[in-house]
């Protein structure tokens, strides 16, 4: 733990790198819409660089949930203000039933790295209640996000694009942040996809892509000849490529032939 300027510790289990950089928060506002309608909740305020810029705006409500109990305090008693509520628990343990009453929601979150894609998988399971967002994000996870084919490309890629559209926005540098990480970070901008794909046997489908991308360096045959399914159902020649070399549709393609009965 390390010493910060407001005398309380900084818990580095819970991964605590504060913004300090403004022009990076008016970048996350200027990219979503907020008006007196609009519900916002943010993951992890810290000490409420975020926080503060965000109740500077006309916006409806601001949530937060944030673990640390002395930060919680610290931005109650510093930032004040009649739309914001605080929860103090960790946001992959809320039922998001309480979504409901006030949605559509907008997340402005710097996301603690070490569970961003716990948190994005809890989000991808509500997005019905999710109008949109920015987040913070460090820059090798934006880019397996955002991989549309090659090295980095796989389940993560296609997982998250299938649900949501991404925007790749501004790269943060470390010296944006207190302490600074050894990493660059991302902001990302998302929203959920209102149509999707209809895919069989969707939960299955996903462990199927896990298999497909298990080795990415060898081909699908290679990856898929020690499963369960049947290799003949799909074409030679897309069996010896590599996953990497398959777009979703090609993918999608390969599962409905081995759904099918003939």
């Amino acid at each position: 733990m390390a010493k910060f300027t407001q005398g309380i510790k900084l818990k580095k289990q819970l991964g605590q790198h504060f913004l300090r950089d403004q022009s990076v928060v008016d970048h996350m506002l200027s990219k979503v819409e907020l008006n007196n309608t609009t519900s916002v909740f943010e993951i992890g305020c810290g000490d409420g660089f975020l926080t503060k810029s965000i109740l500077q705006t006309k916006i409806a409500r601001l949530w937060i949930f944030e673990i640390d109990h002395e930060w919680a305090e610290f931005v109650k008693k510093h930032y004040p203000d009649s739309r914001m509520t605080m929860f103090e628990t960790n946001f992959l343990d809320i039922d998001f039933k309480i979504f409901e009453e006030n949605k559509p929601w907008t997340l402005l979150a710097n996301l603690p790295y070490q569970v961003t894609f716990p948190i994005l998988k809890k989000l991808q399971q509500n997005r019905h209640l999710l109008k949109e967002g920015v987040i913070m994000v460090q820059e090798e996870v934006a880019e397996k996000i955002l991989k549309k084919s090659g090295r980095g490309y796989g389940y993560i890629s296609l997982f998250f694009q299938h649900y949501f559209e991404w925007v790749q926005l501004v790269k943060v540098p470390p010296t944006a942040f207190v302490p600074p990480p050894k990493v660059y970070s991302r902001l990302l901008y998302f929203k959920p996809r209102l149509i999707t794909e209809k895919i069989i046997n969707e939960d299955e489908f996903w462990k199927f892509i896990k298999f497909c991308f298990k080795q990415p360096r060898r081909t699908l045959k290679n990856n898929l000849q020690q499963t369960h399914f049947d290799l003949n159902k799909i074409k030679p020649d897309l069996l010896n490529l590599r996953a990497q070399q398959l777009s979703m549709n090609d993918l999608i393609e390969i599962w409905n032939s081995l759904q099918s009965s003939s």
